[in-house]
């Protein structure tokens, strides 16, 4: 076991990969070195297709670094900081609370250190959860654990192959969509009280636009200065709390 840039964990050489993935332990992503596909390499690549996880070859000084130095044997795979729950786990969790479900979905954001932010803002606010894609995503790090402050202790994390499904789902289940962005209502003139998902958007490119069009409404936040947007973490924590305040009944702050 070793660490990657960042924190993350990381499982090193052949046999160990292979018992990882036997063991049934969550991948983030899988490491090859280039070229390199003699020997278990091959069921290795295989069994982590069949599962849907990232495969990257990279240089192999590169995963020479990433090792520290280490006999990775052409393979590493990266593992999550925290085990990620079922979308019902959430719906469940909202339940037994005896609230209306309040789910924060994260289309995209891949820096661990906005994710890390929105998970601590979002258990700080009550929400019951959050969702993420499996692909271009931050995974749950040890830097998005480290950001989170321990909220990844508290608030269960989803992580699913198709965002857009998983929004289908919520919206039979009678969960309205909200999304964050420019063109919406400002914040405060929304209804955001009820069984909802706040779904925030990449730091680049804000909502994809199928996810978009998924939303039943946008949210905004005014802009009194130059600059055009914030961060999305900030962003994120400023609806949620407004979110948070509506379910409360409270008035004014």
């Amino acid at each position: 076991m070793s660490f990657l840039e960042g924190g993350d964990d990381l499982i090193i050489g052949r046999g160990a990969v292979l018992e990882a993935i036997r063991a049934g332990r969550g991948i983030d992503a899988l490491f090859i070195a280039k070229g390199d596909r003699v020997g278990s390499i091959g069921k290795i690549i295989s069994s982590c297709r069949d599962l849907g996880v990232p495969i990257k070859e990279v240089d192999s000084k590169k995963l020479d670094s990433m090792c520290n130095g280490a006999n990775h044997q052409g393979v590493a795979a990266s593992v999550p900081a925290h085990s990620y729950c079922g979308v019902d786990d959430i719906l469940n969790a909202a339940s037994q609370k005896n609230e209306e479900p309040f789910i924060v979905i994260c289309d995209e954001i891949e820096d661990p250190h906005n994710l890390g932010a929105i998970i601590r803002s979002a258990e700080c606010a009550g929400a019951h959860g959050v969702i993420i894609p499996k692909r271009r995503s931050a995974s749950l790090s040890f830097a998005v654990s480290k950001v989170s402050a321990g909220a990844l202790h508290h608030l269960p994390v989803a992580r699913v192959a198709n965002l857009s499904a998983a929004i289908d789902d919520l919206k039979k289940k009678g969960l309205w969509i909200y999304g964050a962005d420019m063109q919406g209502l400002t914040w405060c003139q929304t209804d955001l009280k009820g069984a909802l998902a706040l779904i925030i958007g990449s730091e680049g490119s804000g909502l994809g636009r199928l996810i978009k069009e998924k939303c039943d409404f946008l949210v905004s936040l005014p802009m009194k200065g130059k600059i055009e947007s914030l961060n999305a973490s900030v962003a994120a924590g400023i609806i949620m709390f407004e979110v948070s305040r509506q379910r409360s009944g409270l008035g004014n702050y």
